[in-house]
């Protein structure tokens, strides 16, 4: 389907250093299917690295509000939580 279809491109994209157009393709994948949870945890990947932890925690927090169960993420959501934390101690 086009939302699987999606998510496969912004994997591939995000491997290519394509951050940008990786975001893209899971947010569309997200539009076409809101409750396919692996592009909000793909796209939280993608923010976490780009050190943007409060949207990364944003899409981790909604991957386990569709998926409980879902432990990639839920390990994922306090990384990024204690990255945050450590970022604001340093003043950065």
């Amino acid at each position: 389907d086009l939302a699987t279809a999606l998510n496969d491109r912004g994997q591939a994209r995000y491997l290519r250093v394509e951050f940008a157009a990786a975001v893209q393709d899971f947010t569309a994948a997200i539009e076409c299917q809101p409750g396919f949870e692996v592009p909000y945890y793909n796209r939280g990947l993608v923010r976490y690295r780009l050190g943007d932890f409060d949207e990364a925690m944003k899409d981790f927090r909604k991957v386990l509000e569709l998926n409980p169960q879902f432990e990639d993420a839920a390990l994922s959501l306090k990384q990024a939580i204690l990255d945050k934390e450590e970022k604001q101690k340093r003043g950065y």
